[in-house]
This record gives structure tokens, sequence and C-alpha cells, in this order.
């Protein structure tokens, strides 16, 4: 069925790509159809968008689905049972691996024997660790990477182009990158230029692959943050090989222009400080950047520095240059090296810095500068300051990583700003404690049991009515800089009962995303506190909620605490279900899933969002809520207060026209396309669906000129009373009382309400019941979907067969979902081939020189090859089948 089945494609003026079941995705993306409920995600099909060419030249997608099951590999895994090295217990699991999208079979197998390897190192972890009484698990350097949450970092010096006729630009920008999945968030910082009005990424061959505004109205201050979503496989594969690049032009009566190579660097992984390198002299070009970290344990500050267009002589093979670090034009210290035109990088250690150049150093006051020593000098120079970047500094502290893990329910939450002189703000607020708060501080992992190291302490600034601290540490070391941008710091919030802490958090980087959520506001706290009733749970989390303009609803929660070996048959990391919904004990709480996701971090846009949860948003009657298997019910939740004018509801405005307009082409267009569909006077759109003219219990879509027509399933209805509405095809049962109960304008209230099912792309009324349709495969009769008219939901599930009581039960159509009992075989049971032939009842199956009864099956038997066991053949009312 799915063998190298075409299905459909995406073809659009904007990005090219595949469309297929409601959803985008860029060319070379591989995926497993979601066929939705009940049946979920096909693993055993693999569909591929196929880059295509037109003869005009236009890049466009094709979708290839093709059955995978045979690729499937049974892998046998044995585990010690607890973990003891001396047990002789031991669980033997077997494990299907089929090939995922997107990865091939090695690794994917690969992948599945590390989880197992890592429940085992988890379960030695608990055991060995039960003699502590401290909690290692929270110290996790720098970033817990969780399963296809790889990241790869990138940077690019962009400087003026010295190629055109224009002159050249005085202006240097910094571009940092992490490529997460098919996503690339994008820090720029820049100077000695007017703000930029547009960024765009240019591929291999030099054209625009990607375009970013920027709005006039956004922060002054002079950095960019952005994100470059759905990133195709082939630009995936030139950002990797360092072929893209990236340039920023201004609107502003001179036109600068800059721009640069994005490249892979081995010294952004640790880079804790930066310098951006610019030029005195006008129309210079030139440019360039520094990278650096200071030593774990001794103080010297390795950099790396990274120039563009110093060098201007390229005939020449070596170029001699002097490196300063300079505080106030005094040099402090000089290092001379040689320099090739070809690559103008240069990396050193400044070895010993002292107690003054330290603090220097710590308030942005040194300064790195590069000079060529050659006939024609050239000099650029720039302050050093602790890294730049659009991630949001943050901390959630939770019980569950406290030093003495515990479960009480409360919660931490922490956001903090870094300033280029070194001072860094913060706002925290506290909620649940077990006890009376007794000191809030800032420390660094313990270094001997019952000796914290404590950094600063924020207790005076904490007010025990609001729970809440805000203020500024202006005393932060270099080192302290350095620890706080490596991840290695931690919050910590001390109680009566629990003196040691009771809530603890690490300080991180959270990722940039794109979303216009208040990442600079205290979030909302998420608590077992705030559950109803309580939950005493070691996890808390925070939230960031905010609606736009066109009324969406953006959401970004982090959650920390939840225990990883507590349930190893499910993932080493969280399964957690977000949801939203309205507080309101007098009526019934509707609850909106957000989203499920895996790790600590989920994110997304809600668009469809009823008028009466806009108002409890407005109000600060809502909820955010986290559920686990541990806690279905809720695991931790937050109140939320998010002001807003939506009491019309979401607004579809530009998104929703610039959506259609993906699909809405030009009508000579639409003539002239080899793939379009001409049906009762009307050309169609290769993909499109529609109910035609001829009858209205068809449903008809358009596969690459062929009209495919399917009649309306409709389901079996159990009511005692049906109407027909004369707009739809199925009967719907009638819940009316009596006839008189029954009012016109309540009817017409009713009608407007219904729920929108993404597979047919349809309204349906509160109520009725229809059998999904799923395209390309059409309706599907194992499943029957239902309108909850009072929440707007679509509820689907399995049709559930009756059990049958005979031996041989058929399937009387191939699209039925159900088997059912035979008429009654008028042969009698164990009839010889020569009986049937002389019987008088219907006549079986005959297939070389054997008879088989209806529904039976075999596997072929060949002469000189034997018994072909991958063949299978069955009788179906006289017609004999084969499926390979």
């Amino acid at each position: 069925m799915f063998s190298n089945y075409i299905l459909l494609f995406f073809d659009c003026v904007c990005v090219p790509g595949c469309s297929f079941g409601g959803r985008f995705y860029s060319l070379e993306d591989t995926w497993h159809p979601d066929l939705g409920e009940p049946f979920g995600v096909m693993h055993c099909v693999q569909c591929h968008c196929e880059p295509q060419k037109s003869r005009r030249g236009k890049v466009f997608g094709k979708v290839n689905c093709k059955n995978i099951k045979q690729d499937c590999q049974t892998w046998t895994v044995m585990i010690p049972s607890c973990g003891h090295e001396i047990s002789s217990s031991v669980v033997v699991v077997q494990v299907t691996v089929c090939p995922s999208a997107g990865v091939d079979d090695k690794k994917q197998t690969d992948s599945v024997l590390d989880s197992f390897e890592y429940f085992h190192e988890k379960g030695k972890e608990k055991v060995d660790d039960l003699h502590k009484s401290y909690n290692d698990r929270s110290y996790l350097s720098s970033e817990e990477v969780g399963p296809g949450e790889s990241r790869t970092d990138f940077v690019a010096v962009l400087t003026g182009v010295t190629d055109s006729w224009l002159p050249s630009s005085n202006g240097v920008a910094r571009a940092r990158f992490s490529l997460t999945r098919t996503s690339m968030a994008f820090s720029i910082t820049y100077l000695r230029m007017d703000r930029p009005s547009k960024i765009t990424f240019l591929d291999s061959d030099g054209t625009t692959a990607f375009e970013h505004p920027i709005n006039s109205k956004s922060s002054p201050l002079p950095s960019i943050c952005g994100v470059w979503k759905n990133l195709a496989k082939p630009l995936i594969r030139q950002l990797q090989s360092e072929q893209l690049r990236i340039s920023m032009t201004t609107s502003t009566s001179r036109q600068e222009e800059v721009e640069g190579k994005i490249i892979k660097h081995r010294a952004l992984f640790a880079e804790t400080f930066s310098s951006t390198l610019t030029s005195e002299e006008e129309n210079s070009g030139m440019g360039g950047i520094a990278m650096l970290t200071l030593s774990d344990t001794e103080n010297n500050l390795h950099f790396i520095l990274i120039l563009q267009g110093l060098i201007k002589h390229k005939d020449k093979v070596v170029v001699p240059i002097r490196v300063q670090l300079v505080y106030r034009q005094h040099v402090l210290r000089e290092i001379r090296a040689n320099v090739t035109s070809h690559d103008p990088d240069f990396a050193e250690v400044l070895t010993d810095l002292n107690s003054r150049e330290l603090f220097w150093l710590s308030r942005g006051q040194l300064e790195i500068a590069v000079a060529t020593e050659d006939q024609d000098p050239q000099h650029i120079s720039g302050f050093i300051t602790g890294r730049k970047s659009c991630d949001t500094i943050q901390s959630v502290m939770s019980s569950g990583d406290a030093l003495t893990p515990g479960k009480t329910g409360g919660v931490g939450s922490g956001v903090f700003y870094l300033h280029d002189n070194g001072t860094l703000d913060y706002q925290v607020q506290v909620a649940g404690l077990t006890s009376d708060f007794l000191g809030l501080t800032i420390e660094l992992k313990p270094r001997r049991r019952n000796k914290r190291s404590v950094l600063y302490d924020l207790t005076p600034e904490y007010n025990k009515a609001t729970g809440q601290a805000q203020g500024s540490w202006s005393r932060l070391e270099a080192r302290h800089i350095h620890m706080l941008l490596q991840n290695e710091l931690f919050i910590n919030v001390a109680t009566a009962h629990n003196q040691e802490g009771e809530l603890r958090g690490q300080i991180k980087a959270l990722l940039y995303n794109g979303l216009e959520a208040p990442r600079y506001e205290l979030p909302v706290p998420l608590a077992g506190h705030f559950v109803s009733p309580p939950v005493r749970t070691g996890a808390s989390g925070h939230a960031w909620v905010s609606v736009n303009k066109q009324c969406h609803l953006q959401y970004e929660i982090v959650v920390a605490g939840l225990s990883k070996a507590d349930d190893l048959t499910v993932n080493a990391h969280l399964h957690g279900l977000a949801e939203i919904g309205e507080i309101d004990d007098s009526s019934t709480t509707h609850k909106r899933l957000l989203t499920g996701f895996y790790g600590s971090q989920a994110q997304g846009v809600l668009k469809d969002i009823s008028v009466e949860l806009l108002q409890h948003l407005d109000q600060g009657t809502a909820f955010i809520q986290v559920s686990t298997k541990t806690n279905p019910r809720g695991e931790i939740r937050g109140r939320v207060h998010v002001p807003n004018n939506c009491e019309f509801g979401t607004r579809g405005g530009m998104e929703e026209a610039e959506f259609d307009d993906l699909f809405v082409k030009d009508p000579e267009e639409l003539k002239n396309d080899p793939h379009t569909c001409f049906f009762e006077n009307q050309h169609h759109a290769h993909g499109s669906r529609w109910t035609p003219n001829y009858d209205k219990c068809f449903s008809c879509s358009c596969q690459k000129r062929t009209v495919i027509c399917d009649p309306v399933i409709c389901p079996v209805l159990t009511c005692s009373r049906t109407i027909q509405p004369e707009d739809k095809c199925c009967p719907i049962c009638d819940e009316r009382k009596e006839p008189k109960d029954m009012k016109a304008p309540e009817r017409v209230d009713e009608l407007l309400e219904g729920c929108y099912f993404e597979g047919d792309q349809k309204m349906h009324a509160p109520g009725t019941t229809w059998h999904p349709f799923v395209p390309p495969f059409g309706y599907i009769k194992c499943a029957v979907c239902t309108c909850k008219g009072s929440s707007g939901e679509v509820h689907c599930e399995k049709v559930t067969c009756p059990v049958l009581t005979c031996s041989h039960p058929i399937r009387r159509n191939p699209s039925d979902c159900c088997k059912e009992c035979p008429e009654e075989e008028k042969t009698p049971a164990g009839l010889e081939h020569t009986d049937m032939m002389q019987a008088d009842g219907p006549r079986h199956c005959k297939f070389g020189k054997n008879y088989y009864q209806n529904s039976d099956n075999w596997h072929p038997w060949v002469p000189l090859v034997g018994e072909m066991k991958c063949i299978n053949c069955w009788c179906d009312v006289s017609i004999v089948a084969a499926n390979v």
C-alpha cells in the first residue's frame, strides 16, 4: 500500500518543500506519517520530501512514502535487574528497531542500545549513592542535552563589502548561531553602523536562502535576535560545510552593508568573554572578533582572534602582527606573531593575570588591540566584555534538586541579566515553602560535605510579604562571570527546617526561540503547592506566557527537579503534558492541551483559543499545569494573568491571509500546471480537496492530474431518533426530548458552534459523528470521531469489533474495518478434494493441485524451489489473492 506511493507536493513561490497532513516539510526531510487519533504515528512507514525541478528550473518537493517494516531489526538486550555487579538476576528485553526518520540504521540502533546503557548506569548510581547525603544529580556541567536536542554553534564576522562600487562600511558585526534540529537561532551585535533593516542569508550560489526583516521599533540596543525555522536539508549541509554567508544592510541614505561567512569554531563552546574589533579609519572594511575564556583553575586568559580585511596584500605569505592588552591607553601585555593572508586567525594565552587585570576584565575596561607591522600598518581594537547573547539567564529552584533532595511542592524562579560593566541584575521569587524563610544565596558547587560555597547573599533584598527579591550584584569577579556563563553557579533557598537548602536550582542560559514571551519579566511559577489538592513533589517550573496582536497564546515552560530514574520504562527524560485552563470551582473546568514534551522545556503557540479562555487570561483566573505519568491530574501548576483585548476571540488577520496565499494560485498558472486536475469545468490544484457538485455525499481530491472521489462513509448511529440536515450527507442523532423544546434561535446558535477537523478541513456540528478522512488514504472505517459541542473538541476512538464465533471470519470489502462470519457453508467439513469437486455447495479455491476452503491461507509451493514463505495466499469467496 505504501510502497513508493507518491502522495502530494508543495509548490510555492516562497520556500520549496512538501505539504503533508496539514504540515509543511523542508526538502529532503523524512518523517513517519501521523494519522491522528486513534492510530497515531505509523512507524513502519517512512515519508521523504524529494526535491524536484520543473521544466523552468523551479524547485519543488514531492512526497514519497514507503513501507520500512522489512528493514526493522530485533535486538536482545540483557540488563542486570538492580544494577548490582554481583547480582545474577538479569532482565532480558527484546527491542525492535526500525529506521527512524532522518537517521540511518546504525545510528538508530546505537541510540537505543545507548539508552539502555544509560538506564543501567543510572541504576548503578542510585545504588552507589545511597550512603551519600548530598544530591549530585543537579550538578550537570553546562547543558543537559535530551534526545533529539543536539546543538551546533557557529559564528560569523561581518565587515564592509570591499568589492562593491559603493564605499565600504565602517561597521563590524559579530553573529552567533545555534542550530537545533531544523531551526537556527541567531544573536547579532554590531558597532559603528546604523541599525540594520534586513538580514539576508545567502547559499553557496549567492542566492537568497532566507531574509529576516528587522522592526525599526524593536530594541534600541545594538543587538538583533532572530530564528530561521525549517531549514532544508541541503541548506543544513551547506551550513555544516561552511558554505553559507550572512549579510546585513541598512535602509538609511548611506545604505551600508556588511557580510561574512558562517563558520564552525572550536572556541565557541568555552567562550565566556568576547570583543568586537573595529577600525577608526573611514571606509576600511576591516574588523574582527576575539573569543576569550579563563582557565578553570589558573588566572590564564585564553583567546582566539578572527580577523577580516586587516591584511590588504593577499600575495604576501606571512604578515607580522602585534597584539596588545590595553587599559586606558596603557599597554599591559604585548604579543608578537606572524599570520598568513589565507589563515589570519591567531590563538594565544595571557598567563597569570594579576588582581588588577582581573578586576578591569570584570568591569569591561580592558581593550584588546591588533595591528599589522608591514609597510601599510592597519589597526583594529575593541573592549572585552562578558559574552553577549539573546539567550536568557534563568533558574528554576526545586526541592528535588536541593543538596538534600526532598518533595515539598515548593518553587523558586529567577531571571538574571549581565551588563557589560559586570553588574548582574536579578529578579527572584519563591513560593510554597514548608517553613520560615532564612536565606537566599548564589553559590558554587559544594567542594566538601557540609561546606557550601556562598558567593553572594540576596537575603537583604528579599521581601517576605511578596516572596520576591530584586536588585543588582555589582561586584562580580571575572571568575564569577566566567562561571555564570558556563552554567556553573546555583541559587539556594534555606528555611528553618532545611537550613542547608529547601530549594535549589542551577543558573543556566535558555536558548532564544523567537517567541514574543516577555523573558525580561518574572515568569509564572509552577509548583505542586498550587495544584488542587496540593501535590508533595520534588518538581517545579516556571512559564512565560503572552498574547500577541492576533490573540494567539505564546508560551514557554521550563521544569526542573523531576526524577529521571523513577520511570525507566518510559524514557531517561521527562514525559510531560502541558495544559492550560481556567480556575472556576463553581462550574466545569475546561482544559486545553498545549503540548506533550520530553526533556525540561516546552514551547509553542496556541492559536484557536476560545473567548472564555481569553477572558480568564485577562482576569487572572487561568492556570498552566504540567502533568506526568506519576501525577496525571497535575504535578505542578501556576496561575496565569495576561491582560489582553481579545473580547472577540482569536483574530486570523494577516497570518491566515498569508497562509491562504500559499495555496491559492493564479487561474492561468493553475491552468498551465501539468499536475492540475480538470473536473466539472474547473481546474483544481494538485493536493486540493473539494465536494463535487454532482453529489454532496462524495469527497474528491486531485492527485497529479487524477481525480479521486471517495464516497462519504456515514457511521452507524445507535440512537432511536435521527434527522437529516439539508446541507449534510449523513444523518445525525436527534437529541431533542420533545419537538416543542427546540427553539429556532437556539438551533441557529448551536450550528454556529462546532468542531473543526483537520483531516477533512470541515466544521462538524456538535454531537455529530463521522469516520475521519485522512488524505490521501480516504475514510478510515476503523475509527469514529465525535464533536463535543460543549468544548469544541474532536474525540476519535477505534471501532470495537464484535466477538465472532466462527472459525474463519472474512472481510466482505477491503475497506471494511471488522470481519464477519460468512454465510453458513454447505460443504461438509473435512471433504476430500474429490468430494469438493462433486459437492453441490459453492465452489472453493483451487491452487495448483490443491483445493482450499473460504478464508484459508497458505504459502505456495514451487517445484525445484520449495515453499515460498515470503508469499501469503488466501481464498476469498473463490478469488485467490497473494501478497508478498
